[in-house]
């Protein structure tokens, strides 16, 4: 497995809070970098791979995660108040902002706004995708986004990570 040396990653799935220690390991069972849950005042460091819960944001000035518990009736974790807090990085580093299939819009308003900054989106297909919510709404609200089946998404993340 080649490792991620200049790049983070970050990943927000909506699940249930105390799942997200299991779905960690086996996600590290998968890479040879650092997968780490996201803790709060944790500074983000280049090379590891962190798992966003609750309403997770970046404080832009220490880059550092500011993490609280998610609303009764939002997400977990709230993709859009994530990606939201990485508008402010888009002149100063490259940034690749995937929705993947789930229920609902969530992680679509910020992404459009990274789009509009420049960022690389990318969402599934329609085809792909299990429950078609989030990225049906990407399709149709976010500019110049990509549409991909899974196999081409993995090919563009590693790419884009240079693996």
């Amino acid at each position: 497995m080649a490792k991620l040396t200049d790049t983070s990653v970050i990943i927000a799935q909506h699940m249930v809070e105390g799942f997200f220690p299991s779905f960690a390991s086996t996600l590290q069972k998968n890479t040879v970098n650092t997968i780490e849950i996201i803790q709060n005042n944790q500074v983000l460091e280049a090379s590891k791979i962190y798992l966003g819960e609750g309403l997770t944001c970046l404080d832009a000035r220490q880059v550092r995660f500011i993490k609280k518990t998610a609303s009764l009736n939002g997400y977990n974790p709230d993709i859009n108040t994530l990606f939201k807090a990485f508008v402010s990085f888009d002149k100063e580093c490259k940034i690749l902002c995937v929705i993947l299939t789930g229920i609902g819009s969530d992680g679509v308003d910020a992404c459009k706004a990274l789009a509009s900054n420049g960022a690389i989106c990318i969402t599934e297909s329609k085809s792909s995708a299990i429950v078609d919510g989030m990225p049906k709404r990407a399709r149709a609200l976010v500019p110049n986004i990509k549409v991909h089946e899974m196999d081409e998404i993995i090919q563009a993340i590693n790419e884009f990570c240079d693996v």
